[in-house]
């Protein structure tokens, strides 16, 4: 019986899901798939495998459909287009039941050789087994730079501590799943998400591997539109800049209010200036600044609202088993 706790099933029976998000990969899901089973199989539990095509344009469906008239434990879920990785994992988090879950990628570069430590870290009794990229030097330039400077930011500015490097290669427990899927909001950043719920963690290095073929599917414009996700969605210190921009030329306008004062109490209005071009300087100064507060209340306005429509994270095209 799938989803019975961990503590009371043999070892035989615990069941063991693995949930892979899948975007455009004929070709390389086949080979991540052989890598796999040679870790799987031989280990002494109940595995399923939940692959979850997000709208590929490829062959992929095909391909998995393939595998999976091959072998029973995979089961097929196809989403109704692309809704993006974070909804895709949302899906297979959703569709498991096993007693420990799984996460990884289709492109090869998550190792399947850590799913037996990942199990056994688990068994001794933690919720969430988080692998961690020990080799983050070593990607482009641009994405280690922009990576390191997104961390450090969110790691300031909001009460949720996010590992660097940690991406969404992970086990969960079920008592961890379920405590995700109690979190329906729409803007979906996973890895923020999971470590909000504090529940008891550990952490696993590894060192990433090369893509299989082909190329990473989260696009500089993607990457932003996360990055903006788990900004907005795990703080407020947008709109606290814009209030302190906003007392500090409050400061500023009433250390101008006395210097002004000065001139009349000491008789010297004659030696006053008309002041135009300084007075425009600040009033421009000051609606950039009131634009700038408006258009970060608009962005959670804006996430408000599709928050309160409840629309789904996902739909699915078609699940088989």
């Amino acid at each position: 019986m799938r989803g019975k706790i961990l503590s009371m099933s043999p070892e035989h029976q615990i069941a063991i899901d693995l949930v892979i998000p899948v975007f455009n990969e004929a070709g390389v899901v086949e080979q991540t798939y052989a890598d796999i089973c040679k870790i799987i199989d031989p280990l002494p539990y109940e595995f399923t495998i939940y692959y979850v095509d997000d709208g590929s344009e490829d062959s992929s469906v095909k391909s998995l459909a393939a595998m999976a008239e091959k072998d029973r434990r995979i089961v097929v879920l196809e989403l109704a287009r692309n809704f993006g990785h974070q909804a895709a994992l949302t899906a297979g988090l959703d569709a498991s039941c096993g007693d420990f879950v799984i996460s990884m990628d289709a492109d090869g570069q998550h190792p399947p050789e850590m799913i037996p430590q990942m199990i056994e870290l688990h068994k001794q009794g933690y919720d969430i087994v988080q692998a961690q990229r020990i080799d983050e030097g070593q990607g482009p330039f641009f994405k280690s730079i922009t990576s390191s400077g997104f961390y450090a930011l969110i790691n300031r500015i909001s009460g949720t501590r996010i590992l660097p490097g940690a991406a969404d290669f992970r086990g969960m427990s079920r008592q961890a799943v379920e405590g995700l899927k109690s979190m329906p909001e729409y803007h979906r950043f996973l890895r923020g998400m999971i470590s909000w719920m504090g529940y008891r963690s550990v952490i696993l290095p590894y060192h990433e591997t090369s893509r299989i073929a082909g190329k990473s599917k989260y696009s500089p414009g993607k990457m932003f539109r996360l990055a903006m996700d788990a900004i907005f969605s795990f703080s407020l210190m947008p709109l606290y800049i814009g209030l302190s921009a906003g007392g500090l030329f409050f400061c500023l306008a009433a250390l101008e209010m006395i210097y002004v004062l000065s001139f009349w109490v000491t008789g010297r209005t004659s030696n006053l200036a008309p002041g135009w071009s300084s007075l425009m300087f600040v009033i421009l100064i000051v609606s950039g600044i009131i634009m700038i507060l408006l258009g970060f209340i608009g962005v959670y306005v804006g996430y408000i609202f599709q928050e309160v429509k409840r629309r789904p994270v996902y739909l699915l095209k078609k699940g088989k088993e």
